[in-house]
């Protein structure tokens, strides 16, 4: 299995507006932190910001910040929204799948079932969790000159 590059980056803009909530942060200086294309991530923002995980500013001294409080956002459900549309296997296509095993395979079933362990662990997951006492993913994203001063390390989970 393997995320696609707009997951990802939703994750990294997610984790960039948690770690600064005290400011509006430009959606060229999230690119620009998560190394990543300026294209990608304006779409990706524009998804977020639908969906109400993001406010959005226009102007020029918009930017984006969190909608919703950091331990309300559930990473489960961020993977979901950009995952969705995009079928596991050609057997969970219904519009597009030609396999001729489909309706005897029991290998679907056990990988809907591994999917569904996959998204309930992650449905355990908040935006706080990945943010809160992670002081090295603080001092990579935060864009004041220094960290916060309540940035103490904590657990890592896992």
């Amino acid at each position: 299995m393997r995320l696609t590059t707009r997951t990802n980056l939703a994750t990294r803009v997610l984790m960039a507006a948690a770690v600064n909530p005290e400011r509006l942060i430009r959606t060229a200086e999230v690119a620009e932190l998560c190394n990543c294309s300026l294209n990608h991530i304006a779409h990706v923002v524009q998804i977020l910001q639908t969906e109400g995980y993001l406010e959005t500013f226009r102007g020029r001294a918009g930017g984006l910040r969190l909608a919703r409080r950091a331990e309300h956002v559930s990473i489960g459900d961020v993977f979901r929204l950009f995952e969705s549309d995009i079928p596991f296997a050609e057997c969970f296509d219904p519009k597009n799948n030609t396999c001729p095993l489909t309706r005897h395979c029991r290998l679907r079933r056990y990988l809907k079932r591994a999917l569904g362990a996959f998204y309930h662990e992650l449905d355990k997951i908040t935006l706080e969790d990945l943010v809160r006492g992670n002081c090295g993913l603080v001092e990579l994203l935060a864009m004041a000159p220094t960290a916060p001063a309540s940035c103490t390390p904590q657990g890592t989970g896992g």
